[in-house]
């Protein structure tokens, strides 16, 4: 099997349901996006020591790939693995296990203490990206609501691991840094 097909050399893609459509069209880029989350998050997963939180993270990327494809099709009824209420629940669930754990939950922070914190801040960033390029998409297509939203929660739990992994808290004091800056 080649890898290669030559039907994408004009700017052209075939979605998942065979529908042809350009590159840079916001579907594409919208399943783009998750494709470069769901790799992020395996890069950072091989940073992560705690198995369970391994687990978890290999569980969502099985998850991203039903939001891709599900992104990936026009057609209804051509993507059977869809995101369900389920899911979303099991991300709010991580959530409320793991925030009681963090110090400063709320507090600004420089991101990044660890390896593997750094990795999941930058995939924090990656799904808000993606989140914003489905939801252009959902203004102009149909886009599961229920998809939404777990990308929105997914956001959370990428934020929540990371801050539950940081080595240490270098917390943001806005009005001391304002008045140093001031004093310059």
């Amino acid at each position: 099997m080649k890898i290669y097909t030559k039907t994408g050399d004009k700017g052209q893609t075939s979605l998942y349901d065979g529908t042809r459509v350009d590159k840079d069209s916001l579907r594409v880029e919208s399943y783009g996006t998750v494709d470069e989350l769901n790799s992020y998050i395996g890069f950072a997963s091989k940073f992560v020591e705690d198995e369970s939180i391994k687990e978890s993270l290999q569980k969502i990327q099985i998850r991203l790939f039903f939001v891709a494809g599900e992104l990936a099709t026009v057609e209804e009824g051509k993507y059977k693995y869809k995101i369900r209420e389920e899911d979303i629940e099991s991300l709010e669930k991580i959530i409320d296990d793991y925030l009681p754990k963090i110090k400063g939950a709320n507090a600004f922070i420089v991101p990044g203490s660890s390896e593997a914190s750094a990795a999941l801040h930058v995939s924090r960033t990656i799904c808000r990206r993606a989140e914003r390029r489905i939801l252009t998409l959902k203004r102009n297509e149909e886009v599961s609501d229920s998809l939404l939203k777990f990308v929105n929660r997914l956001s959370d739990v990428l934020y929540t691991y990371a801050r539950y992994l940081e080595s240490e808290l270098t917390i943001m004091d806005f009005e001391k840094a304002y008045n140093e800056k001031l004093s310059q």
